[in-house]
């Protein structure tokens, strides 16, 4: 992929602080790229802004969204802010639906008023629901079983009618579990509260907790635990770069999975983290939790074959072994 030269437009990054904006941030200034990093700081952290301009705000102020775009005037905008955890979701539905759905109206409405027509938009898997086939494509149903992934399915509804109605240009990427931390251990996984399996794996192995708990042990898989598809976090980051080129390259509105197209069940991210940190993790097995599927696994043919992305950090020790070199900081 050529890379733009250094009088390219900036790039608006909602969420930048975050985990995985905070990547993107820095895989855009390595390609010549401003990201202008725009969060409110609810979830992110102001040390991961370090590739660019930062602007405080939320994004359904829409007066300090317009200023900053006028301010900047980005080229794109690469939208990551978004609240999301699955439990919480579902028991405070208007919080997820105020923020989501209504701060990317807001977002969208000062996009269109700053005449800014390129978004990438940060999706997830959990658009599709319970699995009817492995792996799941982009053309599986979408029956999201929470509200955070009817959020999203929400606001793709609102991409396409933006485009339709306002010429918007968009490409949706569809997450399935990202993972890991920048090689260089700049920045990483760090929400408070943590939910994600491997770091919380990590945090037993540094003994920041005294045991995983693994919910369920009897699904039908090989070990009869959870199965899912990790994603290096580096890798989720080029994949928005390349979609940013897409649409500067005059790409029409798409949807892609992101995903490794293997799976990893809890018990091999165990074993493999033990591996990799030369630790004990003991662990405590619990019951199932509602609505978890056995197995999830992304099929990512249609980006590798319309954008050329693979996935470079494609195994779990590699994941894991930059995520512990972070963890361990």
């Amino acid at each position: 992929m050529d890379k733009p030269n250094k009088t390219a437009k900036s790039i608006l990054v909602t969420g930048g602080a975050g985990y995985i904006g905070a990547h993107a941030c820095k895989a855009l200034a390595e390609a010549g790229y401003t990201p202008v990093t725009y969060d409110n700081f609810v979830y992110g952290h102001p040390t991961a802004v370090r590739w660019g301009p930062l602007e405080r705000g939320d994004i359904g102020d829409r007066d300090q969204l317009e200023m900053v775009m006028k301010k900047y005037n980005p080229g794109a905008v690469m939208h990551f802010a978004a609240y999301a955890y699955v439990g919480e979701s579902v028991t405070k539905p208007a919080k997820y639906y105020r923020n989501n759905v209504a701060g990317t109206l807001s977002l969208l409405e000062s996009m269109n008023s700053c005449g800014i027509d390129k978004i990438i938009f940060s999706s997830t898997c959990a658009t599709y629901g319970m699995p009817d086939q492995i792996p799941i494509d982009e053309n599986h149903p979408q029956n999201p079983i929470n509200p955070y992934g009817r959020s999203k399915l929400m606001i793709e509804w609102i991409l396409q009618d933006f485009a339709a109605a306002y010429d918007l240009k968009f490409v949706s990427l569809r997450y399935f579990n990202a993972a890991g931390a920048d090689p260089d251990a700049e920045i990483g996984e760090n929400h408070d509260p943590e939910t994600h399996l491997i770091p919380l794996v990590l945090d037993v192995a540094l003994g920041g907790r005294h045991r995983l708990e693994i919910y369920g042990t009897d699904y039908d898989t090989p070990d009869g635990t959870c199965i899912r598809d990790y994603i290096h976090v580096s890798d989720l980051a080029d994949a928005h770069l390349l979609a940013l080129e897409y649409l500067n390259d005059g790409g029409q509105s798409n949807v892609f999975n992101l995903g490794n197209g293997n799976g990893f069940s809890v018990r091999e991210v165990i074993s493999t983290a033990m591996n990799v940190t030369g630790c004990d993790i003991p662990y405590l097995e619990s019951k199932k939790r509602p609505g978890d599927p056995a197995v999830l696994i992304g099929s990512a043919e249609k980006i590798r074959d319309n954008l050329g992305w693979r996935a470079v950090h494609n195994s779990l020790e590699a994941i894991i072994r930059t995520a512990w070199r972070w963890h361990k900081k």
